[in-house]
């Protein structure tokens, strides 16, 4: 069943103008590792991480730096969840985050998809015709 649904565009040089005005936003929103990346690459997992906040419905309990983005050897992205951030997309009931992204033309884009286990219908009473 679908939690919840996110998607965020970010516009590259914009991105970019930001981060060369305030280096320390590389620190406050990406992990360690994603740091080195281009910053078409960067923009589009900051667009990854503003959508996966719209998915959870709110950013209570969510860190940047505890959202990481990694890639499988295909190149398919995926979440790596830590901290308070793991716990809260657990706490809503979310099993798998479905992810995808791209960058092109100056912009950078991300979609998800929050899935948990069907709802149950506790609580529903089916009344009797004769």
């Amino acid at each position: 069943m679908i939690i919840g649904t996110g998607i965020d565009l970010v516009d590259i040089p914009r991105f970019e103008r930001t981060v060369a005005r305030t280096p320390r936003l590389m620190q406050r929103l990406f992990a360690p590792s994603e740091q080195t990346l281009r910053l078409a690459s960067l923009a589009a997992r900051y667009a990854a991480k503003e959508a996966l906040i719209k998915a959870l419905g709110g950013s209570d309990g969510v860190h940047w730096t505890e959202i990481e983005i990694a890639s499988e050897p295909s190149g398919r992205p995926y979440f790596l969840l830590s901290g308070s951030t793991a716990e809260a997309v657990a706490e809503r009931g979310i099993t798998t985050l479905h992810l995808s992204l791209t960058h092109d033309a100056g912009l950078a884009a991300a979609y998800v998809v929050a899935e948990g286990a069907a709802a149950t219908t506790a609580g529903v009473v089916a009344e009797e015709r004769a």
